[in-house]
């Protein structure tokens, strides 16, 4: 945990304003099909964890199967609920708001497959909330139930760095323009790396500036694997990218699939 006891939890709400901003910019769509096909393959119901504002969420709920989005801040939930609405799926969306570490199901509520996109277990800083949530995720599957999660692997190689401007570009409409000046640390003996981030938003003559910081934990697949293993999962595959291509550890994805045995 970094030495000001912040969560991994801790700055979300404020991030929300800038998320889909920002992630238009960085990983925009490109790992939308794999997770469309995830849920072609094993149907549903399915679990998101961290849904976000559902930039996942709502492309997989296209596909007509019953879908469940759990977040933990209620800025984020109010921007999927939005998605959702807007896509007119609320007949097979369900937005929850509650901790991935004790998953508010109970076991006559049981998911097909459980999708952990972009690093989410990653704001876990601690071991033993990632066992707490992968024992949750493992109870809250059928028999046979699939877990698919993504890491992002390149968090311990950004290089430390203070008050840099990231990124610069107008919000959707093109009436407000904002930048990103972000500040880098590295706790390496805690695999953590630290975003403080300053997002300043100008409106004609007015500016705003929002400042928060966004933790993350960095495991290697090799360990993400024994700690799935270790509370019953069975490995499945490995993947380097969102196409199929073989996983190894140079791979610009880690991309791990699990199954709850039957």
């Amino acid at each position: 945990m970094p030495k000001d006891g912040r969560e991994g939890w801790h700055g979300w709400d404020d991030y929300a304003a800038f998320y889909d901003w920002e992630n238009a910019r960085t990983v925009g769509r490109r790992d939308i099909a794999f997770w469309q096909r995830l849920v072609e393959d094993h149907g549903g119901p399915v679990l998101e964890l961290g849904c976000g504002s559902g930039r996942v969420l709502v492309p997989v709920a296209r596909s007509g199967e019953s879908v469940v989005g759990l977040d933990r801040s209620d800025n984020m939930l109010a921007l999927a609920q939005r998605r959702v609405r807007r896509a007119k799926l609320g007949a097979c969306v369900r937005l929850v708001r509650g901790d991935i570490r004790a998953l508010p199901f109970s076991t006559r509520h049981r998911f097909s497959l459980v999708i952990a996109p972009y690093g989410v277990l990653q704001s876990l800083l601690r071991d033993r909330d990632l066992r707490r949530t992968l024992v949750s995720v493992r109870d809250a599957l059928r028999p046979g139930g699939m877990f698919a999660v993504d890491l992002v692997p390149d968090l311990p190689g950004w290089e430390e760095c203070e008050r840099r401007v990231s990124l610069r570009g107008h919000r959707p409409g093109g009436q407000a323009r904002i930048t990103l000046i972000e500040s880098v640390r590295q706790d390496r003996s805690r695999r953590l790396t630290i975003f403080d981030q300053e997002f300043i938003e100008r409106r004609g003559r007015q500016r705003r500036v929002r400042e928060f910081s966004l933790t993350f934990r960095t495991l290697s697949v090799p360990q993400m694997v024994g700690r799935l293993r270790r509370v019953g999962f069975r490995l499945e595959r490995l993947a380097g990218d969102y196409v199929g291509g073989s996983w190894h550890p140079e791979a610009e994805t880690w991309l791990v699939l699990a199954r709850r045995p039957d």
